[in-house]
């Protein structure tokens, strides 16, 4: 009697609930109505992975938008797809990118416009050359229907798209007008246990947040004692501009290095992400390159070679030359060194190794942990970074996904397939080719990047 009575009650609950979500839906649906163009397909896509805007029901029926929809629901990955008729609103220049910022989540976007067909995708999510690469595959070959080429792409793309669905999504097919049955849907998973999965997707991302807040803190200490050091470097140079023997070369040298100084300080200032504070350290590479060159001209030498800063600390300046080393049970490799440190492993001593803090107290950078990732990144561009750390605790990090989500890896924006960024992607470089003028000859124009 208990579990019946407990049953009749879950079910009260369900039904008004479910009852309250329509009544709402039905309330909201003239203002949803009322969004036309790339709104309402943002809108749309928030709620479901494929969308048919009213138009272009002829491209791709019901059974099909819903198959397709619940195939991408169930991979769980980050796709959206949308069919749009070839009409004003829909601008093929831009709604590519419009809808992207419109749905503020990332992912792989794929909109079939008219007879044409275009993608995009953040590039956390998939390579600008792999969405261009598939995009180029579906439109090559003979004319097909949407729901052939549609389907053909999302097969292809959810072997390779990387993230999880966004939590916004419901659980029924694709949303043709108004979201009604999503947020109904919605409504159901949330009683029966949607909402704890939910809470733990929310939880999984705070703590993500957490970590990126605690590196930034850790590289601000390490960031900041480089800007201080280079800050003395300008002071010590005892250069004047004016100054007897001074030409319009040494004076650029000279702006370089005082501007180099300023832009990472300013970079600093404004950090968000752990990523960008490559900025901050390329910065002052090129600052203390400029210095250097300053100095070769004033001594009357030959003008240094473009290298790469000293691999056991930055701080000492360009390399002068490369010198074997092995760190704590690693590997021999190859790494650029500073006059000094050369001198040091001739002699059999030990470098003078940059070190950082850490809960085990100080310990040379390549050993403290993956927040120091981008700090390196920023010194030593160019893909010369991975050799020089193999073999170390930073190498090994560096080489996970959860390094690259988390920290940047050297060129991520902190977002992963489903985050909410917002409109916080690169327009200038979206897409996999043009629309193609509404054909399928593999033509079209493949000048556009794969990704956001």
């Amino acid at each position: 009697m208990k579990t019946r009575l407990m049953s009749i009650r879950f079910g009260a609950l369900l039904s008004g609930l479910l009852l309250g979500l329509s009544a709402t839906a039905l309330v909201a649906a003239p203002q949803a109505s009322a969004a036309d163009g790339v709104a309402a397909v943002g809108e749309a896509l928030k709620q479901g992975p494929v969308y048919v805007a009213p138009g272009a029901e002829a491209q791709l029926s019901t059974a099909q938008a819903d198959a397709l929809a619940k195939k991408i629901k169930d991979a769980g990955k980050p796709v959206f797809v949308a069919v749009l008729p070839a009409t004003a609103e829909f601008p093929q220049d831009k709604v590519l990118g419009a809808v992207r910022a419109e749905t503020g989540i990332t992912g792989l976007y794929a909109i079939r416009l008219g007879d044409g067909f275009k993608a995009g995708a953040d590039k956390t999510v998939m390579p600008n050359n792999a969405v261009r690469n598939l995009t180029e595959a579906v439109k090559t070959g003979a004319p097909v229907d949407a729901n052939t080429q549609l389907d053909n792409f999302v097969d292809q793309a959810l072997t390779q798209v990387k993230g999880s669905a966004p939590a916004s999504w419901g659980t029924t097919g694709a949303e043709q007008g108004a979201p009604v049955g999503a947020l109904i849907a919605l409504g159901a998973v949330a009683v029966v246990g949607g909402g704890g999965a939910y809470a733990l997707v929310r939880r999984n991302r705070k703590q993500k947040e957490e970590t990126r807040r605690e590196a930034i803190a850790r590289l601000s200490v390490v960031v900041d004692e480089d800007i201080t050091a280079f800050g003395e470097e300008l002071e010590r140079l005892d250069f004047h501009p004016g100054e007897p023997g001074a030409d319009d070369a040494m004076r650029g040298d000279y702006e370089q290095g005082l501007d180099s100084y300023e832009k990472a300080k300013q970079i600093m200032a404004s950090v968000q992400r752990p990523d960008e504070v490559k900025g901050v350290t390329q910065a002052l590479e090129d600052g203390r390159f400029a210095l250097a060159t300053l100095d070769a001209r004033r001594q009357g030498r030959p003008l240094p070679e473009r290298r790469s800063p000293c691999f056991f600390d930055p701080r000492h300046g360009p390399s002068t030359e490369d010198a074997t080393w092995a760190p704590a049970g690693g590997a021999a490799r190859t790494v650029p060194v500073c006059t000094a440190d050369a001198v040091r492993l001739r002699d059999g001593l030990d470098p003078a190794v940059r070190t950082v803090e850490t809960e085990r107290g100080p310990r040379p950078y390549y050993d403290a942990g993956p927040a120091y990732g981008p700090w390196a990144g920023g010194y030593f561009g160019g893909g010369i970074l991975p050799g020089l750390l193999v073999g170390t605790m930073l190498g090994s990090m560096m080489s996970s996904p959860a390094y690259a989500s988390d920290f940047g890896g050297g060129a991520g924006s902190g977002f992963e397939g489903g985050d909410v960024s917002g409109a916080d992607f690169d327009p200038s470089d979206f897409g996999g080719g043009d629309f193609g003028g509404g054909g399928f000859d593999g033509g079209g124009g493949f000048d556009g990047g794969g990704g956001f």
